[in-house]
This record gives structure tokens, C-alpha cells and sequence, in this order.
């Protein structure tokens, strides 16, 4: 599948995950229980850019981290869903409580947890790493791995594609 100009211009909410997407999907453990991941700048600042522009951002991960709500919200980001087993009703009753259609919904994900909930979205997307069945559904698959700038490609094709990068 690939992208058209009708899906860029539909777009107005980003829905991401968090392991895969925003980072590389590896995870430091230390002995003391901290896990830490690693965000990319790049996709903070298109994020960030994409939420001054109008745009609504959310994430859905299955994972529940203090540090990963910290960056989340220093990137301005309101609509936080961490710690979610069931990212498809999430989604859904996100989307409703927002009035947000989701034929105008970009979601990036990248392995089997995001497969349902991408299916319900109008542009399905996933990092170049993206498991294969992930890519199989996908509308656009970055050429950037997780947490390497694949989520600032997706919001910067999609912004120059109305206009507004």
C-alpha cells in the first residue's frame, strides 16, 4: 500500500506507541528495577511542532513508566495511555469522547499489539523495523527505524502534505 494525497489531508490526530516507535524497542534494565528507553529529539520536536500547529497527539502503550510519562508530557502531549491491555477500546472511546472521526487518524505502530487497533484508522503506519505482518497493513512505512526519526517522517509528511510543515 502507499501513501495518497487524500491521506495526507485527512489527517488531524496522531496516535503512537511508545516501545518500537518512539525508541528502538531495547530495554536498559539496572539492578535497582529502572528501566530506561531512549527518545529520539528529532521525533520530540516534530511532535511538539504538530501540536502547535492544531494537531491532536495521543499515545497508547501497553507499558506504564513514570520516565515515559515524563517525557511525554514535556513534549506537550495531553492524551497519555500507558499501562493499556485493550489498545482498540482505548482508542475508540478516545476518539468518541473528542468527536474525532477515525478515517482521519494517523496511528504508528509496530508489532502484533497494534495490529487491531491500526486496522480502525485511516492511515495505518510502522517504522522500517516494524514486524512484517505490521508492515503488511501499513499505508506507510517509514525509512527510519523506531526510535530513530520514523515518527518525525510520518508527521512532516503528513504536515508538508497540507501545507503546514
Amino acid at each position: 500500500m502507499s501513501i495518497t494525497q487524500t491521506d495526507l489531508t485527512r489527517i488531524n490526530t496522531f496516535i503512537f506507541d511508545v516501545d518500537g516507535v518512539l525508541t528502538d524497542g531495547l530495554l536498559y534494565c539496572f539492578a535497582d528495577g529502572e528501566q530506561v528507553r531512549a527518545f529520539n529529539i528529532k521525533d520530540g520536536f516534530a511532535i511538539k511542532h504538530a501540536i502547535s500547529q492544531g494537531f491532536r497527539v495521543a499515545i497508547i502503550s501497553g507499558k506504564n513508566e513514570p520516565g515515559v510519562r515524563r517525557r511525554l508530557e514535556q513534549l506537550g502531549i495531553e492524551d497519555i495511555f500507558l499501562g493499556i491491555e485493550d489498545k482498540v477500546e482505548t482508542m475508540e472511546d478516545y476518539l468518541y469522547m473528542q468527536g474525532v472521526n477515525p478515517a482521519t487518524v494517523a496511528y504508528m505502530g509496530d508489532d502484533m499489539p497494534d495490529y487491531e487497533v491500526m486496522q480502525r484508522c485511516g492511515l495505518r503506519a510502522c517504522p522500517a523495523d516494524a514486524a512484517e505482518d505490521i508492515k503488511a497493513i501499513s499505508t506507510f512505512v517509514s525509512t527510519k527505524n523506531g526510535g530513530r526519526g520514523a515518527v518525525r517522517e510520518l508527521i512532516e509528511t503528513i504536515m508538508k502534505g497540507q501545507d503546514n510543515w
